[in-house]
C-alpha cells in the first residue's frame, strides 16, 4: 500500500541543474528513429486526429507518474524531456523539442502514466491527439503510424537502458526484490534497484526507518513510497492497470496472454471486435521467461520470448485490445448469457465469448526443503536478473525440455558451470536437436542422465543439494542456484465454476472430445458453448509457441462463428 511521499519531482528552474543532454545525435546510433520530424504535409495529415492546444512558457504538458492527455505534435514553439526516478533525481533527454515532433512513448497506446516531464520552454502550440485517436492514426495511416509506432517503442528501450522510473531498495537476493524485478522487466517498466548498503538506500532508510518486513522499498515516479508491495500494489502505484467499465459487454474475454492469448487478442481486435484480457503476471506466459527462440519461423537468428511477447502486446494495443496486468481472474461464470468473468476483487466483466488461454503452471517437484527456498536459490525461469546473481558460480538446473535446454545456454554464458540434471536416460526424447548440440559442445556445461533430485539443504539461503542416480547411492552437490524447469500443470483450476469438461490430467477438451453427442462442436469450443480453449492449457495441444500463435489466430474465426449464430 502506499505509506508516504518522499519527492514531490517539482520541475526546476535552471536547465543547468539537469546535466548535460542525455539524447543527441551522436549519443546514439537511432537517434533520428527515436525522435524523427514530420513534414508539414505529414502534420497535415495527423491534423484530423487530434485538436491544437497553448501552452505557457514554464507550463508543464504533462509530469512522470502522471497522466497525459495524449501524443502532443508539436506545431510552434519548444518544449524540453526530462527524465525522474523515484528519488527525484533529474536528467536532461531533450533540450529543445521543435516543430514537427511530437511527444510520448509506447505507454501512450493504451494511455498509460507517463515515463518523463514534459515541459514548454517558450510558448508553444501543439496538436494533442487522445489515446483512442492515435490508435486510429497508427491503422488508418500505415506508413506514418510505422515511423510514429517505431520511436514510441525505441523511447520506451532507451528509458529502460538508462534506468530511469521506478527505484526499488533491498538487498540484492532479497526474494520480494528478484519478483518485483522480475514483474517490471517483463511489462517493459523502467526501474533501478540499489542496495541496502548503497548512500543513496542509506539516506533514504534513515529517513523512512522500515521495519525488517518493509523491504523492498519501492519508490513510484511520483514519488510515493512502498513497504513491501506485491505485484498487484506496485502495477496500481504506477497506473498500469486499465480502468474496466462493469457495464460494457465484450466480445471476447481471453484469460492468459502467453503466445496464444496475445494472438487471439491481436487478431480479433484487428478485425473489429472488441476485447479484453487478463494475467495475473506478465506478458508472454512460460515462452516469455525464454532467453532464445530459434525455431520460430521468421527470425532466423532467433528471438527472445520477451522482445516476442513485448512485440505482440504492443500489437494488441494497436488494435485497441484493453489488457489488464496483474489481474487474476477468480472464475468463470456461464450459468447465462453473456457470459462472465469474476476477478479476484469480485469485480464481473461481462463477454459474449471467453477464450481460455491460461496456459500452464510451473510444476513443483515434491522435494524436501522445496518451499523454504524458491526465491532463495530456487528459481523457475532464467532472465538476466538471475544470471546476475550467478556470475561465475556453479548452478544446477534440472529439465529436459527445449525451455530447459534454452535456459542452459543461456545460463551457460554467465555462470562458472551449470549441471544439467534429467530424469531419461538421454534428451532426444524432449529436446530438439539443436539446442541437444549447442548444450552438448559448451565446455562448462555437464549433463547428468537417469538423475533426480531428492533434498535442498540451506540456512537462510540453498547451500546444497542432494541427488540421485537410478539405484546408485544419494550424492550432493554444494550450489547455492538451482533452476527448475520440469514441465508444468495447466491452469483451470478457474474453471470449477462453469463445468467445463477436462481430461485426465486437467487440460481442457475441445471440438468432438467436449461434447457428448459430437456434433456440430467448433475445433475450438469447450463443451460450454461460447468458451474456447486454445495453447497449453488445451487438451492435446502442440506445446510449441508457433503452434500457440496458430490456434491463437484460428480462434477467432470460430468466435466470429459463434457470434453471428447468436446476434440478437
Amino acid at each position: 500500500m502506499i505509506n508516504d511521499a518522499f519527492s514531490q519531482g517539482a520541475a526546476p528552474e535552471n536547465e543547468a541543474d539537469l546535466g548535460e543532454e542525455v539524447q543527441t545525435p551522436g549519443s546514439n546510433p537511432r537517434y533520428y528513429q527515436i525522435f524523427p520530424t514530420l513534414t508539414d504535409v505529414e502534420i497535415e495529415r495527423v491534423s484530423r486526429f487530434g485538436a491544437p492546444c497553448c501552452y505557457a512558457t514554464g507550463q508543464m504538458l504533462y509530469s512522470a507518474g502522471g497522466l497525459s492527455p495524449g501524443m502532443f505534435v508539436l506545431l510552434s514553439g519548444a518544449i524540453r524531456y526530462v527524465a525522474r526516478d523515484g528519488l527525484g533525481h533529474r536528467r536532461l533527454l531533450r533540450a529543445r523539442v521543435q516543430r514537427g515532433e511530437f511527444t510520448s512513448d509506447i505507454g501512450m497506446l493504451s494511455g498509460k502514466p507517463a515515463l518523463v516531464d514534459a515541459q514548454a520552454i517558450e510558448t508553444a502550440e501543439a496538436l494533442v491527439i487522445p489515446p483512442e485517436r492515435l490508435r486510429a492514426l497508427m491503422v488508418a495511416e500505415a506508413e506514418l503510424g510505422e515511423r510514429i509506432m517505431r520511436a514510441l517503442i525505441l523511447r520506451r528501450v532507451a528509458l529502460i537502458e538508462h534506468g530511469k522510473g521506478v527505484v526499488l531498495v533491498a538487498a540484492p537476493d532479497n526474494a520480494r526484490l528478484l519478483a518485483l524485478q522480475y514483474f517490471l522487466r517483463r511489462n517493459g517498466y523502467p526501474h533501478m534497484a540499489l542496495d541496502v548498503e548503497d548512500a543513496e538506500a542509506i539516506t533514504l532508510l534513515d529517513r523512512l526507518s522500515p521495519g525488517s518486513d518493509d523491504l523492498p522499498l519501492v519508490v513510484c515516479p511520483d514519488g510515493n513510497v512502498l513497504r513491501n508491495p506485491d505485484e498487484r500494489q506496485l502495477a496500481s502505484c504506477l497506473g498500469l492497470l486499465p480502468e474496466l467499465d462493469p457495464s460494457h459487454i465484450y466480445d471476447v474475454a481471453i484469460v492468459g496472454v502467453g503466445p496464444a492469448g496475445l494472438a487471439a487478442a491481436v487478431y480479433a481486435a484487428s478485425e473489429g471486435l472488441s476485447v479484453v484480457a487478463f494475467d495475473c503476471r506478465a506478458p508472454g506466459g512460460q515462452a516469455g521467461t525464454s532467453a532464445r527462440i530459434e525455431n520460430y519461423l521468421g527470425f532466423p537468428t532467433g528471438i527472445s520470448g520477451h522482445a516476442l511477447a513485448a512485440r505482440a502486446f504492443t500489437q494488441a494495443q494497436k488494435f485497441g485490445a484493453h489488457i489488464s496486468i496483474p489481474t487474476e481472474v477468480k472464475a468463470l461464470h456461464c450459468v447465462r448469457y453473456p457470459l462472465e468473468i469474476e476477478l479476484s476483487d469480485a469485480r464481473r466483466i461481462a463477454a459474449r465469448t471467453v477464450v481460455i488461454a491460461s496456459g500452464a503452471e510451473y510444476r513443483h517437484p515434491a522435494v524436501e526443503g522445496l518451499a523454504r527456498f524458491e526465491g532463495h536459490g530456487v528459481y523457475y525461469w532464467a532472465t538476466p536478473i538471475e544470471a546476475r546473481l550467478c556470475r561465475n558460480e556453479t548452478v544446477m538446473l534440472v529439465g529436459g525440455g527445449n525451455s530447459a535446454g534454452q535456459a542452459v545456454a543461456f545460463l551457460a554464458s554467465h555462470a562458472a558451470h551449470v549441471h544439467v540434471f534429467v530424469r531419461a536416460l538421454d534428451l532426444k526424447q524432449s529436446m530438439s536437436s539443436y539446442l541437444i548440440e549447442r548444450i552438448e559442445s559448451l565446455p562448462n556445461v555437464t549433463i547428468h542422465t537417469g538423475a533426480q533430485i531428492t533434498t535442498f539443504e540451506g540456512e537462510e539461503r540453498l547451500e546444497r543439494v542432494y541427488y540421485r542416480r537410478r539405484n546408485d547411492p544419494v550424492e550432493s552437490m554444494e550450489t547455492h542456484h538451482l533452476f527448475l524447469f520440469i514441465g508444468a500443470e495447466p491452469n483451470t483450476r478457474w474453471l470449477h465454476t462453469c463445468g467445463v469438461s477436462l481430461d485426465a490430467k486437467g487440460f481442457v477438451l475441445t471440438g468432438v472430445g467436449a461434447r457428448e453427442d459430437g456434433e456440430g462442436a467448433l475445433r475450438l469450443n469447450t463443451s460450454v458453448p461460447g468458451v474456447f480453449a486454445i495453447g497449453d492449457v488445451r487438451s492435446g495441444s502442440t506445446k510449441r509457441v508457433a503452434a500457440a500463435v496458430g490456434e491463437g489466430a484460428a480462434v477467432v474465426a470460430q468466435i466470429h462463428q459463434f457470434l453471428a449464430a447468436h446476434a440478437e
